[in-house]
């Protein structure tokens, strides 16, 4: 009898644990994340710091909570010197958004300062603003996107994994590409969230955060300039969020990167941000893909539910590439042109970036949600995502980007497979939005060994990509509500010294010092940086000794004038590679292509010594 009612009491024990599982699961289906403000002491108001430093310009932004009316509405900037606090700078409150903006010119990037950030008399934030890592050969730079904060997904799982994960790498330079807010009306009550998630992080290394459409408030985003849609899901292109919210938005995420180099606002009072950061000889193009890029509906057919999805898989691709379609616009294809030619103080190029170049995923949402092309990616419009190829592959630049909730990594093709940059996109914070890449053949000249899905395809719109690693989740996610829906983030190790570009791809909640810690299937991968423009087609020219360490090497098209790229060679030879069966002059410098050394230079062409000095 005994035995019996024991049993009972299990079965009981059994049942209720079942229900609360239960329950628990369905609580965490219904709960939506707490943005609520807290309501913080005097000596709190100030929730976290973000900041850059470059060419001797610190740029830092102190993101406050909510003052009172009678509260002094200037912050103060110090730095430790000699065991005492110096007052380097003030900036006013911008109360739309309560932001507080320092500059300091003249920075001495040579050596670590501690600062903090004061308000009134009791209120400070501490951090450190790093020297600049120029004695390092290895620049570690982690990769963020989609930081989601619903339960449904995991959202609400604590990020000390990711802070820990950033301490132990040492990373140099933090760089969240989109989607930190995904609250499409409360961008400052998510904003202060994502300071508490992230800030004992990014008070210590320089940061780039990247807005994208769910920061801005809308499901997805083709900025066209700054109009207003008038669309629920924007495809006609522009903000469906006032411009004064998407201002408020920039100011908090951006106004601490290096000065725009183009600051002519775009529509609605909409500033710009696209510029450059140079930080341990490593010189990130920071862009903006979505602010000038063209919105399809009312442009392209409808061939699906959205104006953006084709699900017709008898439709021509080239169709949809029509005559005036934006990506980047003129005016940052202009920067990133003169950005590559300019290699002071560089022996890397980086561009960092919402997204991809192409339809990085063929499976949308479910398992089943299969579309032939995505005109919310940037494999649309072709033409300008082959005009942005060309520009960037002239400086041999390594593409960093997320957004697609999906990590892979691509070497993209425009001419022919393979003919210009790699790109990495990393994968969700949290992943609340599934995506596949899964072509319906397999990959051509794949790897010895390689998953189907790798190798050489055509995106939805037919442009050349070669996969070789994508962090697929699970057709059915379970259990774990992270790692079955592919969360997890980046890293990239850039080496100055060989050239080398070492791209990681870790799930969340692991320790990546673990030697026993696994990445996804296909991370890591180690590229040159040279491998960025190295069309398979292509020769080499006769190899360059140089009487100088690291000259800028440049190859100008001998019969049109036309720069095929430049480059800071690694060490005192180079060997150009080429197309065949033309001529090429071939400028260099110590830093910056100043004179012809070598004349019409052809594949095959007799080595040549050269004298710099």
């Amino acid at each position: 009898m005994k035995s019996l009612n024991r049993l009972a009491l299990c079965c009981l024990a059994l049942l209720v644990t079942a229900d609360s599982v239960f329950a628990q699961a369905g609580n965490r289906a219904r709960r939506r994340a707490d943005l609520s403000i807290p309501d913080v002491a005097k000596k709190d108001v100030i929730c976290f710091a973000l900041y850059t430093v470059h060419d001797k310009t610190l740029k830092l932004t102190a993101q406050l909570y909510p003052l009172d009316a009678s509260d002094p509405k200037v912050v103060r900037l110090e730095i430790e010197k000699d065991g005492q606090w110096t007052e380097v700078a003030k900036a006013n409150v911008i109360e739309a958004g309560w932001t507080a903006p320092f500059r300091v010119e003249n920075w001495d990037d040579t050596q670590n300062f501690k600062y903090r950030v004061a308000h009134g008399a009791e209120a400070f934030y501490e951090g450190t603003i790093r020297k600049n890592p120029v004695d390092k050969e290895e620049i570690v730079v982690a990769g963020f996107t989609g930081n989601s904060i619903q339960p449904a997904h995991g959202g609400d799982i604590s990020r000390q994994d990711l802070i820990d994960n950033v301490n132990k790498v040492d990373a140099d330079v933090l760089f969240f590409s989109g989607d930190q807010v995904y609250d499409h009306n409360r961008h400052y009550a998510a904003w202060l969230k994502f300071g508490r998630d992230f800030g004992d992080i990014i008070k210590d290394r320089p940061t780039v955060c990247l807005p994208d459409d769910h920061d801005v408030g809308q499901p997805n985003l083709w900025g066209e300039s700054g109009k207003i849609s008038t669309l629920s899901g924007a495809s006609d292109g522009g903000y469906l969020q006032p411009g004064v919210y998407v201002q408020e938005v920039e100011r908090a995420q951006t106004s601490h990167l290096p000065d725009p180099v183009d600051p002519h606002k775009i529509g609605q009072g909409i500033g710009v941000y696209f510029t450059n950061l140079n930080w341990g000889n490593i010189d990130f193009a920071i862009l903006e893909d979505r602010k000038f890029k063209t919105g399809p509906a009312g442009r392209v057919p409808k061939q699906g539910p959205r104006p953006d999805h084709i699900r017709n898989p008898d439709y021509d691709p080239a169709s949809v590439d029509v005559e005036g379609a934006i990506l980047m616009g003129e005016r940052q294809l202009d920067f990133i042109e003169n950005w590559a030619a300019d290699w002071t103080d560089a022996d890397m190029k980086v561009a960092l970036s919402q997204t991809i170049f192409c339809g990085g995923a063929h499976i949308h949402g479910a398992a089943n949600g299969r579309l032939h092309a995505d005109m919310d990616s940037n494999g649309w419009p072709q033409t300008g995502r082959n005009r942005a190829l060309a520009e960037l592959r002239r400086a041999f630049a390594f593409h960093y980007a997320g957004d697609q909730h999906l990590a892979t990594i691509f070497h993209h093709g425009i001419d022919e497979y393979r003919d210009s940059i790699w790109s990495f996109c990393v994968p969700s914070i949290a992943n609340l939005y599934l995506r596949w890449w899964e072509p319906l053949e397999p990959g051509k000249n794949r790897e010895p060994g390689a998953p189907e899905y790798t190798g050489d395809s055509l995106d939805g719109f037919a442009n050349k990509v070669t996969n070789y690693a994508a962090a697929n989740p699970a057709k059915k996610p379970a259990g774990n509500l992270l790692n079955t829906r592919a969360a997890g983030f980046g890293i990239v190790r850039f080496n100055t010294k060989t050239r080398d570009i070492t791209m990681e791809c870790w799930p969340r909640n692991v320790d990546v010092t673990d030697p026993s810690a696994k990445q996804y299937p296909g991370w890591p991968l180690t590229i040159s940086q040279f491998d960025n423009y190295n069309p398979p087609s292509w020769g080499k020219l006769g190899e360059i000794t140089f009487d100088v360490e690291n000259p800028v090497v440049q190859l100008v098209d001998a019969s049109t004038d036309e720069v095929l790229y430049t480059v800071r060679v690694a060490g005192n030879s180079f060997e150009p590679g080429a197309p065949k069966g033309k001529a090429f002059h071939v400028k260099a410098g110590k830093d910056a292509p100043e004179a012809i050394v070598v004349k019409d230079a052809k594949v095959g062409s007799e080595p040549v010594t050269v004298k710099l000095d």
